[in-house]
């Protein structure tokens, strides 16, 4: 369990710094463009270090816990902005990380490690369907949706990896693992969140952006997997884990509103026009 903890809070903290640099990078650029400019390629490497150290994670955590876990690289976002771009660290911003920090160690408590179990019938089909539908809405919506719907997107195309991953179990070898007909929904499901949350970036704020992927991968993930995987929950501890799993999303909203969030796409205006060179490489003092 401590590997996985482990695991799953450096993938946290991998997501924190990338969301910094793809609103940053997305402001400099439009369209698919943006996926040609280096910040953003080193976020997507930096994203897929993330993601193969969740799939540790979700070998060993029910999908409330990493999913919990992952929505708290919002305080990365807070703090990292706080020292790299010089923003206003208010005493909500403290309450709120302190309300995290706290309701994942309950979380934590709440669940202890249980290893993946075998999906029910139907349920790779179900994915392989809901992955395709998936696809065919982010293509549509890349044209003519408003930021919040391609956040929601996002949401759920991350929602269906992290489903995915928690439904595939490694077989004899890595080779067996990856020919498994889940792998094909938890990529093209990946490839649908990475594409609608780059869109969602580049036309709304990036606070409410992060918001509305906090709660969608939360709340839909966790929700699959206690009613369909058999994630559990601790006798007596269910209650104890509802309110931690609020408290985490109420305290990541607030932090997404933070100024920092605010202030990391105001820099990454300023450097798509000129105006001033790429905060992260230039904090301010």
């Amino acid at each position: 369990m401590t590997l996985a903890l482990l695991a799953v809070t450096a993938t946290a903290i991998i997501y924190g710094t990338t969301t910094i640099m793809q609103a940053i990078a997305t402001r400099r650029s439009h369209g698919l463009s943006a996926l040609a400019q280096p910040l953003v390629v080193a976020a997507l490497v930096l994203d897929g270090v993330g993601w193969l150290l969740s799939l540790v994670a979700l070998d060993r955590l029910p999908l409330f816990v990493v999913q919990a876990i992952q929505a708290s690289s919002v305080v990365v976002v807070v703090v990292l902005a706080r020292f790299v771009l010089g923003t206003r660290f208010r005493v909500r911003d403290g309450v709120a990380i302190a309300v995290v920090v706290g309701a994942l160690v309950v979380l934590a408590r709440a669940s202890g490690e249980q290893p993946a179990t075998t999906p029910p019938a139907g349920f790779t089909l179900a994915m392989m369907v809901a992955s395709l539908v998936l696809a065919v809405v982010t293509v549509a919506l890349y044209r003519r949706g408003g930021a919040l719907v391609l956040a929601l997107a996002g949401g759920l195309g991350y929602s269906g990896a992290a489903i995915a991953a928690r439904g595939l179990h490694a077989a004899d070898g890595l080779l067996e693992t990856v020919l498994q007909p889940l792998a094909v929904p938890l990529v093209v499901c990946g490839a649908c969140g990475a594409l609608a949350s780059l869109r969602a970036l580049e036309q709304g704020a990036a606070g409410t952006i992060s918001a509305v992927l906090s709660v969608t991968e939360v709340v839909v993930p966790g929700v699959i997997g206690v009613l369909v995987l058999g994630d559990t929950v601790r006798p007596g501890w269910a209650l104890w884990a509802v309110l931690a799993v609020l408290a985490a999303l109420a305290a990541c909203t607030v932090l997404a509103m933070s100024p920092a969030n605010r202030q990391a796409e105001d820099a990454g205006a300023g450097a798509g026009a000129g105006a001033a060179p790429s905060p992260m490489t230039e904090p301010t003092p």
